[in-house]
């Protein structure tokens, strides 16, 4: 074990510390140049299409709307990022690491505008729905089958497993900091209750997100409104040590600004999925009537996650004295909750983090399910990944923290790379889709796409034709 967290190490160290962060923030960029900053100009715009009733006819009554698509992805982001990944951040990087993590989910929103709307291009139907993500545009458009079967084994890797081992671990934590639970008894139930799910495929997934997601949610950041109530005096001088130790002016926890940097864009990224490819799977299995729709609502999510969850994490930690306490990860989340709410806000805290990354963990095994069926059908492979998944929850309830969120780390980094590379590539292609779209927008239309709207676009089959929708209505 300790050889294998070495390797984990060393790889993570080259990874983080030279080429992924300067490729994350570099893309981000890109994207909002090339998109005009679509995620400031048109926020209005996003928030609408939460409420928007798609007239969309489907064969499937299995198909999700834009808002159980959104509430699948934040069910999936929303999770242990938030609450431990905050606490570690600021723990290793200092307070300035939540500046880096605004900084990353504002551009990056960029990034997930781009992926979601080129998730939901390229699509196809399916006996329950709609499938799609990285894999399909990588493999219709850029024409790389190799790539996308490298990205599919990648999301396996990390969403199907590591990452819902970081989220059972912070769960069996939690449990056991609150309530006094054994892991292992912890791990069991989490089995169970993710079996249950699981086997219910993509519907049951986005109907317990869409019930949990929101209280969830709203629930705690109501508590960390009060807790900053509370603290009103103080919160001017937490916004002075967030942006003095961001930029190295002031020495934090951990180190200066190399630290606050790393670790902001590190747990950032983990916490938001922007840029990665996990959500663009959710996105695609949305029922819209032209693909940008889907874009602007995930991009929304990614601001959603961390300029308001994850915030409200940062402000409960920083507005108590248990920050310097010399804990780390949800350990610290919850002393700093007990220390505003008493015994019963590091309980709430509990079952809130098991709610949190519970909708993770279903989230994750179906990113992950979906990719396989991308790469191979058989039944074998399917059961052999339904004992993997399970088994790596049972797996991070047990195992050490640096390992689970080490492993974590590495697959996400790589599978970040793979899929930044091949939406770069197939940009243009959004932005036409963009224009498209604002032009029926200021026509005072409700956007429709079709395929011969865009040209070039290769393997696009789940839009419907102009030509034979204007025979359908002449008949």
């Amino acid at each position: 074990m300790e050889f294998i967290e070495n390797i984990v190490n060393m790889s993570n160290e080259v990874l983080w510390g030279y080429v992924l962060i300067f490729v994350l923030v570099i893309a981000g960029m890109f994207f909002s140049i090339r998109t005009k900053f679509v995620q400031v100009r048109h926020i209005g715009e996003m928030v609408r299409l939460l409420f928007v009733k798609e007239t969309v006819t489907t064969e499937s009554k299995k198909t999700i709307s834009p808002l159980q698509a959104f509430f699948v992805g934040a069910g999936t982001r929303i999770g242990t990022g938030n609450i431990a990944g905050v606490a570690i951040a600021m723990v290793l990087g200092g307070p300035g690491a939540i500046f880096w993590m605004w900084l990353i989910a504002v551009i990056g929103s960029a990034s997930s505008f781009v992926e979601n709307t080129l998730a939901q291009t390229y699509k196809v139907k399916s006996n329950v729905g709609f499938k799609g993500g990285p894999a399909y545009y990588i493999k219709k458009q850029l024409k790389r089958p190799w790539m996308a079967v490298l990205f599919s084994i990648m999301i396996i890797l990390s969403y199907g497993t590591t990452f819902n081992a970081v989220q059972s671990n912070t769960i069996a934590v939690a449990m056991e900091n609150s309530f006094g639970i054994q892991p292992v008894y912890i791990g069991i139930i989490l089995v169970f209750l993710t079996g249950l799910v699981v086997f219910g495929g993509i519907k049951r997934i986005a109907d317990i997100s869409s019930l949990i997601v929101p209280f969830m949610a709203f629930g705690y950041i109501l508590l960390a409104l009060f807790a900053v109530a509370s603290n009103i005096t103080e919160l001017p001088a937490m916004f002075a040590l967030i942006f003095k130790s961001a930029f190295g002016f002031e020495q934090a926890i951990g180190g200066g600004i190399a630290a606050a940097i790393v670790n902001g864009i590190k747990r950032g990224l983990f916490s938001n999925g922007a840029g990665m490819g996990g959500d663009p799977i959710a996105a695609a299995t949305a029922t819209v009537s032209h693909p940008v729709k889907q874009g602007f609502v995930q991009a929304l999510g990614v601001l959603f996650d961390t300029l308001l969850v994850c915030s409200a994490t940062a402000f409960i930690i920083l507005s108590s004295e248990s920050y310097a306490s010399g804990l780390t990860g949800i350990e610290l989340t919850q002393a700093a909750m007990s220390e505003h709410f008493g015994t019963i806000g590091g309980m709430f805290l509990g079952v809130a983090i098991f709610l949190f990354a519970f909708t993770s963990i279903i989230g994750s095994y179906y990113y992950g399910e979906a990719n396989l069926n991308f790469i191979h059908k058989s039944k074998v492979f399917h059961h052999a990944y339904k004992v993997a998944a399970l088994g790596m929850v049972m797996f991070g309830a047990i195992a050490n923290l640096e390992i689970v969120w080490g492993m974590a780390d590495l697959t996400m980094g790589i599978m970040a790379l793979v899929n930044l590379t091949a939406i770069t590539m197939l940009s243009p292609i959004v932005v036409k889709l963009l224009k498209n779209y604002m032009q029926q927008r200021k026509a005072g239309l409700e956007p429709q796409f079709y395929q011969e709207d865009i040209p070039g676009l290769t393997g696009v089959e789940a839009w419907p034709v102009r030509e034979k929708e204007k025979r359908k209505k002449a008949m």
